[in-house]
């Protein structure tokens, strides 16, 4: 090995004299793809010869990661199940045939690196013909072809995880594919970001390549959203197969039939005639990429959304929309996964708590018609329990039923046996019947064996020790282990995504509607303080930008926790098969709301025709 600022390995020189030396290929990668690559029935949807002509939006994409190309950047925004994956492992197989070289691909976890290896690299080297034999199967006692380190003549794949800085810290490379970037942690252990510190390794080849890729996550801290904003911007553009006029897909344009959205067709924006979903095909097949920003000549951006994916039907889009959008936490999904746009969470978190007080109303019952329901949620503190009872009704729209405090010490007894006096209780509906407790979340945060202790006992019961965890989680992880069964460790909340969907239904200004939320007429002022008790902030971490929630100074927050606790509850429900829509069917099929008494005719009046109208729903 030389010394001094001059060392390199051996294999690193040999490798940069063969890219000096060496003429490029004649191929393109997507050229080689047609001619090669074979897909595998474990990884493709359709087994058999690669077509690009099949998604025609693939080709430029391919052809500008190949050493022709002027590209020393590409970023990939692209939606879930638009082949994103399928283009990584054909740029792998052209660099071992024709470009050999270092690459280091990085997934977000190492089981995902795993699971590319074994379940998308494997298949490829087994039945694309050309590049069988050239990379010699994972053996447990070869260091140089293992499940994440695979050696081939010129080159060699290292398969790491984004928060493994071991992994990333390896010697120089010249082809760095970075994999769904917005699920890499903020920082690879203490070394700093994991996106960087990949793109370091390849700083001694002048002609490295570098590929990003991911589904946007939120707006403002997004990694794939900000390396498209630097890039040049390209969008596919189609021909209207009516006027011949060029434009974008976008989801504003798809319409379909009321309670028909398998009916789904696409309403072109100049001649407004409809397209149906069988002449997709040859629209893909006459688009073309524009660029927004064609000034910029190093880095090319891929921006593709669901509606261009021949592998997704209009009609099957619109159905997800419409089940998606009853959940904030499920349309966020959609946005970011069909739509390939970031979430912008910014404008469902402001809240204006004047206007959420003046949704407060007279119950005709404990339990109002629509809650068909009850989740309770606990947050448990040093001298008392907080719990909130919520009723839940179709499309998630609820009712704050009563909210509790329970005074005395939670490492006692006395006030346990309370609570459970209290869940236990049924409460009368507005049809006449009584509602049970059906599930409860309990904070495990303060005094956790008291709470361990005390859920143990009654999972049958559907009461949960629950412990909040910040980050992009689902508010209820969907499957338990033992230890979550048995009371032995909580269920893990993930609390920042509960706050963003309760905050954004506050502003849903339309009784009757997918996740409205009411509130009691004689609800204090302090309950809503605590309810909007915190903000979304933009922080920092090894510089990269992180939102989460941050108390308001001098505002308690337990209203907040104790309705997380409750929606958490809500959910765990739902994992378990509860459907609220067949229960509302169930329960207000059987059952007529009571007449209005007499002395109620000025809540009746209050609530107005839309109040009507709503109870009729």
């Amino acid at each position: 090995m030389l010394t001094g600022q001059f060392s390199m390995r051996v294999d690193e020189i040999q490798i940069l004299a063969a890219d000096v030396l060496l003429p490029p290929p004649d191929l393109t990668v997507s050229q080689w793809a047609d001619q090669n690559r074979r897909l595998s029935s474990e990884s493709a949807a359709e087994k058999g010869e690669w077509r690009t002509d099949r998604a025609p939006y693939q080709r430029a994409v391919m052809d500008a990661m190949g050493p022709s190309s002027p590209y020393e950047t590409v970023v990939m925004m692209w939606a879930a199940q638009s082949g994103k994956s399928s283009l990584l492992e054909n740029f792998l197989g052209y660099i071992i045939e024709l470009d050999p070289g270092p690459v280091l691909l990085v997934e977000p976890r190492e089981v995902d690196a795993e699971a590319f290896s074994k379940d998308r690299l494997a298949p490829m080297l087994r039945d694309t013909p050309c590049l069988r034999g050239k990379v010699a199967d994972a053996r447990s006692r070869d260091s140089n072809n293992t499940i994440l380190h695979k050696k081939f003549l010129g080159g060699s794949i290292t398969l790491a995880a984004a928060n493994s800085p071991a992994g990333l810290a390896m010697r120089s490379i010249r082809y760095c594919l970075l994999d769904e970037v917005d699920r890499y942690p903020a920082s690879a252990g203490s070394e700093g970001d994991p996106v960087n510190l990949a793109i370091t390794r390849t700083a001694n080849f002048w002609n490295r390549k570098i590929v990003l890729c991911s589904t946007p996550t939120t707006k403002g801290t997004s990694r794939i959203e900000q390396a498209w904003l630097n890039s040049n911007q390209q969008s596919f553009w189609l021909p209207c197969p009516h006027c011949g006029a060029f434009q974008v897909l976008t989801w504003g344009n798809l319409v379909w039939p009321k309670d028909a959205p398998e009916k789904a067709e696409y309403r072109c924006e100049h001649c407004s005639k409809l397209i149906a979903n069988w002449q997709k095909q040859q629209m893909l097949k006459a688009g073309e990429w524009r660029a927004a920003r064609p000034e910029v000549a190093d880095i090319a951006g891929f921006w593709i959304n669901g509606l261009y994916s021949p592998w997704r039907k209009w009609g099957a889009l619109a159905k997800k929309f419409l089940a998606d959008k009853k959940s904030i936490e499920t349309l966020r999904e959609f946005v970011n996964t069909v739509l390939a746009e970031p979430w912008d969470d910014a404008a469902e978190t402001t809240v204006d708590q004047a206007a959420v007080m003046a949704r407060r109303e007279h119950y005709r019952a404990a339990a109002p018609y629509g809650a068909v329901v009850l989740t309770a949620g606990v947050d448990v503190q040093k001298d008392r329990l907080e719990l909130e009872l919520v009723g839940w009704g179709r499309g998630e729209e609820s009712w704050s039923i009563e909210y509790r405090v329970l005074p005395g010490d939670p490492s006692g007894a006395l006030v346990w046996q309370e609570l459970d006096t209290y869940l236990e209780r049924r409460w009368p509906h507005e049809t006449g019947i009584s509602l049970p407790v059906a599930a409860c979340a309990i904070d495990s945060g303060y005094e956790s064996q008291a709470v361990y202790e005390f859920c143990r006992t009654r999972y049958h019961r559907r009461i949960f020790a629950v412990k909040g965890k910040g980050g992009p989680l689902p508010v209820w992880q969907r499957k338990p282990t033992a230890k979550n069964i048995r009371g032995e460790k909580p269920w893990i909340v993930g609390t920042d995504t509960a706050k963003e969907t309760i905050y954004g239904r506050l502003k849903n200004p339309t009784p009757g509607t997918p996740g409205y939320s009411h509130f009691p007429a004689d609800r204090e002022e302090a309950y809503f303080e605590q309810l909007l008790g915190e903000v979304l902030v933009t922080t920092y971490a090894k510089g990269q930008p992180k939102r989460e929630w941050r108390p308001k100074p001098g505002v308690r927050q337990e209203a907040l926790d104790a309705r997380v606790y409750a929606y958490a509850a809500l959910r765990a429900l739902v994992s378990m098969g509860l459907s609220l829509d067949n229960e509302a069917d169930r329960i207000l099929a059987a059952n007529r709301p009571r007449p209005v008494p007499e002395d109620d005719t000025n809540r009746a009046k209050w609530l107005g025709d839309r109040g009507r109208k709503w109870l009729a729903r």
